[in-house]
């Protein structure tokens, strides 16, 4: 829950119950439970009337999107990741061929020159 392992959350109960107290313990985390819901409500609505207002245009827009780690994980890397993550068949027929072999020169024989080259 939230990235918290056992040991920590134990740790927040004793904390809370040492603030709080016993007799209001109760009391502070049933308020505490309808503001998180009250939120996540709010949350919901808005993400709903921000789908429906766009228009049909943005049906598969998606508000963390706008986060700038996962819009340059989304535009950036996605092709990086799909290469890293292909099978070696597919990775044959993306590569383009290899370059033709170099021809040896005999002795005395003078290499061709690129003008382009230099």
């Amino acid at each position: 829950m939230f990235g918290l392992g056992w040991a920590e959350i134990l740790a927040l109960v004793v904390i809370a119950l040492l603030v709080f107290g016993p007799e209001k313990l109760p009391g502070v985390a049933s308020q505490a439970g309808r503001t998180l819901r009250q939120i996540r409500q709010m949350a919901n609505n808005a993400r709903t009337d921000l789908e429906a207002n766009l228009g049909p245009e943005f049906k598969n827009f998606d508000p963390t999107d706008l986060n700038p780690k996962n819009f340059v994980r989304k535009h950036l890397l996605d092709d990086v990741e799909k290469d890293w993550n292909a099978t070696p068949e597919e990775t044959a027929a993306a590569d383009p061929p290899p370059p033709p072999v170099a021809v040896e020169l005999t002795a005395g024989e003078i290499p061709p020159y690129d003008n382009e080259a230099t």
